[in-house]
């Protein structure tokens, strides 16, 4: 039988155990402050109908979602043995007729076919979180992955801006607790780029400005202006919105300009006081709440190239890292009518915790807490030692303290260095003096102290740390 060579799939990762306490580190820290602001988690399944998922994400999106290819011998149709493979619209055509499931490419959409098929049993407004893994087919690269971590909290059913605020003061709170001091918090509204859209005469292509407006971070204000030209845009559509997204100033000013550029525009000046109503709520919520860490931006530019946003949209950057956006989300107003519930207007942001896990790795922000699984080893020299030792690793289980008995007896270098390699912070010593005296020696792994204690003076010793 041929060997084969271990590999993984371009763009995932394994975890190892101690990568598997920092991702926990995260996770944890941002569904504390989930549940602080009166969230719940739930969970759906991994893979959704791909009727469910496709439409809702733009021309691009779609083209990213992983399509899961149905089981048995699928070609022996003769409908589907006569497409040309060779032309690329045949070859969508063929799609839905060999696969009718696809991973779930975020949480959100997901969440909205939930809150339609579960309507009878919640309650509104309905708040939850999901920490859940999503899938994408894009081309990995640094702070980007095929298979990657979404941590997203939602509201729906509740049309109050209170919402939006709220979710600036959940990603300040968490990212400072995570140990991130420069961050900026970008927020837009897309009622604000529809109203851009009227006023040079192009509504109809609401959808292409956006898309092409979002990339300006990557390709620049003329590949922007070129993209814009190509979608239908002409030189005089471009020469009245340069201004527009070349915006400066603090958010009062820049507040100001557009309710000047977009004086004509109902929806234009409604998505202006929008934003206007969530500074309000965020400068009152922050007298009474942790003081704002994050630089909190009025941003013309930021677009969330997905379809479904209708109003405010969010993005989060830190400034200490060179890497993508570490967070994202906004308001859609009817995504459940697409599963038949109309009119149920919602909310959500997404934390990106793999991304926020490199960030925390390069700044060597994770507490050493956060790197430690066991944290006592109790060693084992003899059959008499493995079995005094036996009811003391009880005992520290017991409290509540996570601890091993090295398996086997060994010499005392190779314990010392499994509890090394394992990074655990304490070994106890037990020998024949020990066991007679009843003091077990304490070492400590990192400064390399020794002290003579009891099971209970350990313990305790261990509590208090």
């Amino acid at each position: 039988m041929s060997v084969i060579k271990p590999s993984l799939a371009k763009g995932t990762r394994d975890f190892s155990p101690i990568e598997m306490v920092k991702r926990n580190f995260i996770y944890d820290t941002i569904k504390t402050v989930f549940k602080k602001y009166g969230y719940a988690e739930i969970q759906t399944p991994s893979f959704e109908n791909l009727s469910t998922l496709t439409g809702k994400y733009g021309d691009e999106g779609d083209k990213l979602i992983f399509k899961i290819l149905n089981s048995g011998e699928y070609l022996k149709d003769p409908k589907k043995k006569s497409f040309d493979f060779s032309e690329e619209e045949n070859s969508n055509k063929l799609i839905p007729l060999i696969s009718e499931k696809a991973l779930r490419y975020d949480l959100t959409v997901p969440f909205a076919r939930y809150v339609v098929m579960h309507q009878h049993e919640i309650t509104l407004p309905f708040k939850r979180f999901q920490v859940q893994p999503v899938w994408r087919a894009d081309r990995p690269q640094k702070g980007r992955y095929r298979e990657f971590y979404q941590c997203d909290v939602d509201v729906v059913g509740s049309e109050s801006l209170l919402n939006e605020a709220e979710f600036i003061l959940i990603y300040n709170e968490a990212l400072a607790k995570l140990g991130l001091k420069d961050f900026s918090i970008k927020i837009n509204n897309r009622k604000i780029l529809s109203g851009i859209a009227e006023i040079i005469g192009k509504p109809d292509l609401i959808i292409d400005m956006t898309v092409a407006i979002d990339k300006l971070d990557k390709i620049g204000l003329d590949g922007v202006s070129k993209e814009l030209l190509e979608r239908g845009f002409t030189e005089d559509d471009l020469e009245k919105l340069r201004p527009v997204i070349s915006l400066e100033g603090s958010n009062e000013e820049k507040l100001a300009s557009l309710k000047e550029v977009l004086a004509t525009s109902e929806t234009g000046l409604k998505g202006v006081a929008e934003i206007e109503q969530v500074f309000e709520y965020v400068e009152s919520l922050i007298s009474y709440a942790l003081p704002l860490t994050a630089k909190l931006e009025l941003d013309i530019t930021l677009a969330r190239g997905l379809n479904y946003y209708t109003g405010c949209i969010f993005e989060v950057k830190t400034n200490e890292v060179s890497m993508g956006s570490i967070g994202g989300g906004g308001r859609y107003d009817d995504l459940t009518g697409m599963f038949g519930l109309k009119d149920l207007t919602g909310v959500g942001v997404s934390f990106g915790a793999d991304r926020i896990y490199d960030v925390l790795e390069e700044l060597n922000l994770f507490p050493a807490a956060a790197e430690v699984g066991t944290k006592v080893l109790l060693s084992n020299f003899d059959a008499a030692a493995e079995k005094y030792a036996l009811p003391i690793l009880q005992q520290f289980r017991n409290a509540g303290i996570s601890a091993e008995l090295y398996p086997s007896s060994a010499k005392l270098k190779k314990q010392m260095a499994y509890a090394d390699a394992k990074k655990i912070p304490y070994v106890v010593l037990i020998g024949g003096d020990e066991i007679a005296s009843g003091e077990l020696t304490l070492k400590d792994m990192q400064s390399g102290e020794q002290k003579k204690l009891t099971v209970l003076g350990i313990l305790d010793f261990l509590k208090d740390i």
